[in-house]
């Protein structure tokens, strides 16, 4: 959909607007400098967006005169976002990881944050550059692969044809048609060590019917912990009938099952590091020996 000039010097105002009530919600308040800083606008533009923000929203701040800045009143109550801690804990660690910058985000002062350290893998943007034209082409496409397969002792060329990526948690793959093998296959993003030539595609996304099928997964408490402990995970899980349904593509059950240590659920030994057990366990063992 093609956007209009008009629709773009909207924006700018909606997402000060946004802005402004970010800070209230989760820092308390805002100052004009903030929008200064965070917009590049200029003294006039930051009060006359605080101005309109007090007339449409008019019982949601005040100006604490002690502060300096524009505070949220106890009957606050938003209006132009919809508060998410999810999505301010990733942005949080994304500044930890060092990924974005902290001016690229709403957050002005952030709390002391640190995220565990993971290996980094190594991705070129070359060939993710390559990778992601060959499934917007939907063509095939010739990569220097380094398989960890022990019949394969040094990287090869082989042709692929990709179609989508996922993560495991852990490390980036790519879902592609292996002209080789003739199916769909994982590939390890950070193993790609080069990419050649396009080429026709050998399959269709589509017939990847282990990416555009699912399997329901039903979590419940670990049985083994109190009943407490179990009332706890319900909640802390988000469980409000005590289980949780989630939808699982097929291709991903194998790493679902890992990242959640569900494979050594049954017998590992402090239940506390398996606070979750899969409830229609025969049926998603099944599937994991079945797509694994």
């Amino acid at each position: 959909m093609e956007i209009k000039a008009d629709d773009r010097r909207r924006w700018g105002p909606e997402q000060r607007l946004e802005f402004i009530e970010f800070r209230l919600f989760w820092d308390g308040g805002v100052r004009r400098g903030d929008l200064i800083s965070r917009f590049n606008v200029s003294t006039p533009q930051a009060s006359t967006d605080l101005a309109n923000y007090r007339e449409l929203a008019p019982e949601n701040m005040e100006y604490d005169a002690t502060q300096k800045r524009y505070v949220a009143t106890a009957a606050f109550a938003p209006r132009f976002l919809k508060p998410n801690a999810d999505r301010y804990l990733v942005q949080l660690k994304a500044i930890a990881d060092g990924v974005i910058r902290l001016d690229e985000t709403p957050i002005i002062a952030p709390p002391n944050v640190d995220a565990l350290p993971i290996p980094h893998r190594r991705v070129e943007p070359r060939i993710l550059k390559a990778l992601l034209e060959a499934i917007r082409n939907q063509r095939g496409l010739t990569v220097h692969y380094h398989s960890m397969n022990p019949k394969r002792p040094d990287a090869q060329w082989r042709s692929i044809t990709p179609h989508a990526f996922a993560n495991d948690g852990l490390r980036w793959h790519i879902r592609a048609f292996c002209h080789e093998e003739h199916r769909f296959k994982d590939f390890i993003l950070s193993r790609f060590l080069d990419t050649g030539q396009q080429e026709p595609a050998a399959a269709k996304a589509e017939a990847d019917t282990e990416w555009f099928s699912f399997f329901d997964v039903v979590l419940a408490p670990n049985p083994k912990l109190s009943d407490g402990q179990r009332r706890m995970i319900a909640f802390d899980y988000d469980m409000p009938d005590g289980q949780l349904t989630l939808p699982v593509r097929c291709a991903l059950l194998y790493y679902f099952n890992k990242r959640l240590r569900l494979d050594v659920a049954p017998t590992v030994d402090d239940p506390k590091e398996t606070p979750v057990v899969v409830v229609n366990k025969k049926e998603f063992d099944q599937a994991v020996k079945r797509l694994g």
